[in-house]
């Protein structure tokens, strides 16, 4: 009977947040050796579907063409959110009305519209409390705000990795607990698409 038990179980699909989450890792990481180039430039770019070249970018772009890949567009959503919900988010930056060209590439915004329409998780230094697809965000020592996507991998000690774009293009490696930790989110939408799978 338990024998039995554990078959069934094991022929159950994967819960849908641990298959998004391996999607996202895997739209993260083909990123690397793309983006080859930290740039914090500010851009007009097209929307929806505006990108800077995919050679550069900052942090939080490597987490708008990860979801994309997948379907979602955190630079319609997020300005969505923020047209509805201005006040809800940061005045970091002395604006009036939401910038559909930046918004979406800025950490505490995509924090906020993580927390309003994802969950938002303890910060811990348990590395078994963040899995795969996880987006987690940092102060770096000079104050600026980071953010990247937790991987699949781990390090011997059982820590994950990260992807993250701090300065040389996208990278993954072990940063977790290296900065401060300053958010823990997952953001799944229910259009998010599975991997391999087009519209």
């Amino acid at each position: 009977m338990r024998r039995l038990l554990f078959l069934l179980l094991a022929l159950l699909p994967l819960p849908a947040m641990a298959d998004s989450g391996r999607c996202l890792v895997e739209a993260a990481r083909k990123q690397i050796g793309v983006t080859v180039q930290y740039d914090s430039g500010y851009r007009r770019i097209p929307y929806p579907n505006g990108d800077v070249p995919q050679d550069r970018g900052v942090c939080t772009d490597v987490l708008v063409r990860a979801y994309r890949q997948l379907g979602v567009d955190l630079q319609v959503r997020v300005h969505e959110d923020m047209s509805a919900a201005f006040r809800a988010y940061p005045k970091n930056w002395g604006l009036s009305r939401p910038d559909s060209n930046i918004d979406h590439r800025r950490v505490p915004n995509l924090g906020t519209f993580f927390t309003r329409k994802g969950k938002a998780l303890p910060v811990t230094r348990n590395a078994k409390d963040y899995a795969p697809g996880d987006v987690v965000t940092w102060r770096l020592p000079s104050g600026v705000p980071h953010i990247g996507i937790v991987s699949d991998r781990k390090t011997v000690s059982g820590v994950p990795y990260v992807i993250h774009n701090i300065g040389e293009g996208t990278q993954e490696e072990d940063a977790l607990f290296v900065f401060t930790l300053t958010g823990h989110y997952r953001y799944a939408p229910e259009d998010l698409r599975p991997c391999g799978r087009t519209r």
